[in-house]
């Protein structure tokens, strides 16, 4: 039996990840967008065209199927490259979309409007209320506004 003769029922499996899906699950849509569009490609320029044309999905389908199973190591392993890609910008996307929603979690509540924001400053972005740090003798946040700037 000739290598290429070989079925693959693990390329169907790598297929049904199909690139650009698991960026569309995390609304990253030109991320999806571009991925399927270089998984097409792909598939264009590796598998050998159907004799069906596409106006008939099924057979064209089918036919496209069939090309995929007889694909050579360098074809198979174009169509594995671009979906093991795929899925890891999409792991890394979502990991980083974690550790930025990690980062808010850490933000606590302006005591003057009630609004969440970050720790690391010295001031609500949302109502410019000043907070009070350590050095700092007034008790309590002081309202920036009128004067703000001037001396207590």
């Amino acid at each position: 039996m000739a290598p290429n003769d070989r079925k693959r029922p693990w390329l169907a499996a790598m297929l049904a990840l199909q690139p650009g899906l698991g960026h569309a699950y995390l609304r990253s849509w030109i991320r999806a967008v571009l991925w399927f569009g270089l998984w097409a490609a792909t598939v264009m320029v590796v598998v050998p065209a159907p004799g069906v044309p596409a106006t008939e999905p099924v057979a064209f389908l089918q036919g496209l199927a069939t090309g995929v199973q007889g694909l050579e190591f360098e074809a198979t392993l174009a169509l594995v490259s671009v979906t093991a890609f795929s899925v890891l910008d999409a792991y890394w996307l979502g990991a980083r979309n974690a550790a930025r929603s990690d980062q808010f979690a850490d933000a606590f509540q302006c005591p003057a409007c009630g609004r969440e924001t970050d720790p690391d400053l010295d001031f609500c972005h949302w109502c410019t209320t000043e907070f009070e740090s350590p050095e700092d003798d007034v008790s309590g946040p002081r309202a920036s506004g009128a004067g703000a700037g001037e001396a207590p």
